[in-house]
């Protein structure tokens, strides 16, 4: 099996495992801990969010010295023996330090993804970028499955056990990589880019700003509404059952399937800038349909906000790259990383506020401005290039008879 192959499913088992309880975190809090407000989950979400901005650049530094099978065989047992610790957790101050210390060891695998497009071919990089974005959702489809059938069946405790055996799975792949002979091109591209990144131009690019900025809204806007999702639907479909709702929370991972199905037959010449700003617009009208306090309307909205958001990001990913050079990727990526889950830590500060004052409605409705804003800067700072795809598009067109 090819190194990226594996290097992928390797992503996909940190998702599963790594979003088992996303969706049930309120739940969580409440039977274990007998902690209901709201605060408190957007709280130690905005912890998680905080621990990984810290984390990447930390792994990335360590990188530049050390081979990356090497970092992650460590990180991922020391992640995996603390996973198991929480177990017997009784105390609330001694789980937000075992969980976060856990996070900051798991965030080494964030590695792989610069590492992937390294050993790709650039040509090859919409297809795995691609690939990456639905392992992510379809990570999420499980992971919520997983966490939602343990909460029903099960004490929730129990979902950390579980978490852990995904850590060392990613273990056992990395020491079947680091001795497997096959690996060594793939180390010495690692090591000739991490003598690179050292001369690397430390400034932040117009391009890393201008993606950076624009995702970092729009993931402030995305995740705002997903720690409370599950108690959402809840209590517009009175359906008191932890499956259903990772289900409902797991539909735009299933269309993020069928959008990467659809990339790779008909939507491969649509052009990058050009797609961008009406999987926007699609998006707030998902949102919007997910605010109605209607539940088909919520499954609908769930559907198109699924497609939406699933075209942004891939298409955000791929004008990332495409501005940056392989030996800046690592850098680069990191520094755009760091931007989105800035949004995400203030989504994770607030999100627990605005629904304690206000309503489990409200969030939809700033994520629908945020996505506003959105549209509205990626207009102003991709203007040329918009005008540009444009122009070529016309210029391609044969001419009227």
């Amino acid at each position: 099996m090819k190194v990226k192959t594996l290097l992928i499913l390797m992503t996909f088992v940190a998702v599963v495992s790594d979003t088992m309880l996303h969706p049930f975190y309120p739940q969580f809090f409440s039977q274990q801990f007998g902690i209901d407000t709201p605060e408190h989950t957007g709280y130690y979400l905005a912890g998680c969010c905080l621990t990984i901005m810290i984390a990447f650049p930390f792994w990335a530094w360590v990188h530049k010295k050390y081979q990356l099978f090497d970092i992650l065989m460590i990180t991922q047992l020391l992640a995996g023996i603390l996973c198991c610790s929480i177990y017997w957790v009784q105390s609330i101050e001694f789980f937000w330090m075992l969980a976060l210390s856990m996070i900051f060891f798991k965030g080494s695998y964030l590695l792989m993804y610069p590492f992937i497009m390294k050993i790709d071919k650039e040509e090859n990089h919409t297809s795995s970028i691609s690939i990456l974005s639905v392992i992510v959702h379809f990570g999420a489809i499980l992971g919520a499955f997983f966490g939602g059938s343990m909460l029903d069946w099960f004490e929730v405790k129990y979902v950390f056990f579980i978490m852990a055996m995904g850590d060392f799975v990613q273990l056992f792949v990395c020491f079947y990589l680091k001795r497997n002979p096959t690996t060594v091109e793939e180390k010495e591209v690692s090591e000739d880019t991490s003598e690179k990144l050292s001369t690397v131009q430390k400034w932040i690019k117009p391009h890393v700003l201008k993606v950076g900025g624009l995702t970092m809204i729009l993931y402030f806007s995305t995740f705002l509404i997903r720690p409370f999702f599950v108690e959402y639907w809840e209590s517009v479909s009175k359906y008191d059952s932890n499956i259903l709702g990772g289900l409902m929370y797991s539909i735009p991972a299933f269309v993020g399937v069928i959008a990467l199905i659809y990339n790779h037959t008909k939507g491969k010449n649509q052009q990058v800038y050009k797609l961008i700003l009406p999987s926007i617009i699609l998006g707030i009208c998902g949102i919007a349909l997910q605010g109605s306090g209607y539940v088909l309307s919520i499954v609908f909205g769930r559907i198109l906000y699924g497609w939406a958001v699933f075209q942004i990001y891939v298409q955000f990913d791929v004008i990332a790259f495409k501005s940056s050079q392989p030996e800046e990727y690592a850098s680069d990526y990191s520094k755009i990383h760091f931007l989105q889950n800035l949004g995400v830590l203030f989504s994770s500060l607030v999100s627990g506020f605005i629904v304690d004052h206000f309503s489990l409605e409200m969030p939809f409705g700033i994520a629908i401005a945020g996505f506003v804003i959105a549209a509205a800067i990626y207009m102003w700072a991709f203007k040329k290039e918009i005008i540009s795809k444009n122009n070529q598009n016309k210029a391609a067109m044969p001419a009227a008879v």
